[in-house]
């Protein structure tokens, strides 16, 4: 039993959907319409805006799909997060999450 939980557990890993990496340069080109109320470095000078600077990828691309998904209901960030695409929030969480 211990062999068929182990094989099992391995299969569920190799089968994982695999994670589109973000690229942070990418990202960075990106940034400049956030640059607005979060910092062109992404330390807002504002405390209503939370600094996006060092956060961690995955905090970051849920929060970017939830507010896009209007799954996070925020008037100034769902009509920002409506257009971006995966790749494109994959893209500005690696450059943030960098900082």
């Amino acid at each position: 039993m211990k062999k068929l939980m182990t094989a099992a557990a391995a299969l569920a890993l190799l089968s994982a959907p695999a994670f589109a990496a973000g690229d942070a340069e990418a990202g960075k080109a990106k940034s400049a319409v956030c640059a607005a109320c979060h910092g062109a470095e992404g330390i807002s000078a504002m405390d209503i805006y939370p600094n996006l600077a060092g956060q961690k990828a995955g905090y970051l691309v849920s929060q970017l799909k939830q507010f896009r998904d209007g799954e996070r209901s925020n008037p100034i960030m769902a009509p920002m997060a409506k257009p971006l695409s995966d790749q494109d929030i994959e893209d500005l969480a690696a450059y943030y999450s960098g900082l």
